[in-house]
C-alpha cells in the first residue's frame, strides 16, 4: 500500500508580505553576522539546511513564527530584535531634532560589534589624554 503524499507549494508573498521578510531577513543577518556566526553555523544551531537560512536571510522565504524564538536564542537577541518591534520607546525630555552627539550614538549602535568596541576604545583613549577617567559617567 502507497501512502500519497502531497507537495503543498507555498502562496506566493504579497509585496508587503516581500517587503516586510526581506527587512526580517536582513536583520537575521545583521544580528548573525553582530555574533561573528556563519550562515553554516547558525543553520547547524538551528537544525536547518545553510541555503534555507540564506532564503531566510534575502527574503526569498517565509521566516516560520515556531523558529523565531531559537532563532533569538541562538543570536543571544530579543525577538523583538528580529521582527523590528522595539517596545516603547523613552519620551525624549527636549523636543525638536536629536543632537549630532545622539545621531551618531545611534549609528554606533548599528554597527557590528567589534566595530562598536573599536569605536568605544577610541573614545577611552581621547577621553584618558583629556584627563578624564572613561569609566565614570559625568567626568
Amino acid at each position: 500500500m502507497q501512502i500519497a503524499t502531497t507537495m503543498i507549494a507555498p502562496l506566493p508573498m504579497s509585496p508587503d508580505e516581500r517587503a516586510f521578510f526581506q527587512t526580517v531577513g536582513s536583520r537575521i543577518a545583521r544580528c548573525r553576522k553582530d555574533a561573528d556566526l556563519t550562515q553554516v553555523q547558525l543553520a547547524d544551531a538551528l537544525g536547518i539546511p545553510q541555503p534555507q537560512l540564506a532564503s531566510y536571510e534575502v527574503g526569498r522565504r517565509r521566516v516560520p513564527v515556531s523558529l523565531l524564538p531559537r532563532l533569538a536564542r541562538a543570536l543571544a537577541v530579543p525577538i523583538e530584535a528580529l521582527i523590528g518591534e522595539d517596545g516603547p520607546q523613552p519620551t525624549a525630555a527636549r523636543r525638536g531634532p536629536a543632537s549630532r552627539v545622539q545621531q551618531q550614538l545611534e549609528r554606533i549602535q548599528r554597527l557590528p560589534r567589534a566595530q562598536q568596541r573599536f569605536v568605544m576604545q577610541m573614545i577611552d583613549t581621547v577621553l584618558q589624554q583629556a584627563g578624564q577617567d572613561p569609566a565614570s559617567p559625568g567626568s
